[in-house]
């Protein structure tokens, strides 16, 4: 357990059932500490094609909404930085609402057939495309996608990498055609 993860995650709430139930109870941690993504968060995150994202709005709920794209979409800026386009759906803007007024979030980004989960933590800015620097608009755009309309940008305040214990290991068509698995047409 990485001491930004804990001095997040483990409230005074979660320590109280961590010693109630038996749980591995981290030791708090010193102070504020920032997170910095290694080589190995960063090169697991540039090869995700989806995360979850889960926000929380201001009736106090909880919301969890799927991302998806090409492998990379979502973008390493630097050690503490991520970024992703954010396209047009379904019209409802829940996250993008929910960000408005608490612009703290979570995310979990699977490889399911390696069996890892990585978790984060990020407070996110929510820019229009218009409003967004050229640099940033185009760092997070993919070829073959509809036009940005929002850029989501992350500071990553906490990551842990998760139990891979209970992950069953699910495969992309790429990646079953990498091991030389084809599926049927009428899929």
């Amino acid at each position: 357990m990485s001491s930004h993860f804990a001095a997040i995650a483990y409230t005074p709430g979660v320590r109280a059932a961590q010693r109630r139930f038996g749980g591995a109870e981290a030791p708090k941690p010193p102070g504020d500490v920032q997170a910095h993504l290694s080589a190995r968060e960063r090169a697991f995150i540039a090869a995700r094609d989806s995360f979850f994202l889960a926000t929380v709005g201001e009736g106090g709920w909880p919301h969890v909404q799927h991302r998806g794209g090409a492998p990379g979409f979502l973008r390493v800026l630097d050690d503490s930085t991520l970024a992703f386009a954010d396209l047009g759906g379904n019209r409802q803007f829940v996250s993008t609402g929910n960000l408005a007024g608490n612009p703290r979030a979570a995310l979990i980004l699977l490889d399911y057939p390696q069996r890892r989960r990585l978790k984060l933590m990020a407070e996110i800015e929510v820019l229009a495309a218009d409003e967004a620097p050229p640099a940033l608009l185009a760092a997070v755009e993919m070829p073959k996608t509809p036009p940005t309309e929002r850029v989501m940008l992350l500071h990553v305040a906490a990551f842990d990498w998760n139990c891979s214990r209970f992950i069953t290991p699910r495969y992309t068509e790429a990646e079953l055609a990498a091991l030389g698995v084809a599926l049927p047409a009428s899929l």
